[in-house]
């Protein structure tokens, strides 16, 4: 014996339609938040902190940029410097930073140079009182999406009066 309802019962696709569009949003949130976008760094002074009979050391302080959505903890930062398109020294930091999101970091790398490199750049500040600095490098970032090599380049002024303190 066959059973009928005493009404149809139409099957409304509302509910299939509204979970397919929460499962996509859901992928698309995630996806977004999953994505990485690189920091951005910037040299904004050079400190000298210390002289001696063979050269010194100087701190490099940089702006960090994490465009993130999310906290990246960089586990090492390497960095090469040349002033007036001679190679002056390199930096390493190999104890972690945390990059906080869509914020700016203060990172400060303390940097030992020898006599030798100076020359060009004695010359440049005496002159325009300012120095051209060119920096290359990479840092390793652990992310929510895995680990990550970032080559950094950047170049540009610093003024006389970052120089010296």
């Amino acid at each position: 014996m066959k059973v009928t309802p005493p009404f149809p019962i139409p099957l409304s696709p509302f509910p299939v339609i509204v979970g397919v569009l929460l499962v996509s949003g859901a992928c698309a949130a995630i996806r977004q938040a999953l994505s990485f976008q690189e920091p951005q760094i910037q040299l904004q002074e050079i400190s000298i902190t210390g002289l001696s009979l063979t050269g010194g050391t100087m701190d490099l302080a940089f702006d960090v940029y994490n465009p993130n959505d999310y906290r990246i903890r960089s586990t090492r930062l390497e960095v090469s410097l040349d002033l007036e398109g001679r190679h002056f020294g390199d930096a390493l930091i190999d104890r972690p930073l945390d990059l906080s999101p869509v914020n700016h970091s203060r990172v400060v790398m303390p940097v030992r140079f020898e006599w030798s490199g100076v020359g060009a750049g004695m010359r440049a500040l005496l002159e325009r009182q300012e120095i051209r600095y060119t920096l290359g490098g990479a840092v390793l970032l652990d992310t929510p999406i895995g680990e990550r090599r970032v080559g950094l380049k950047g170049d540009g002024l610093v003024p006389l009066k970052k120089l010296i303190r």
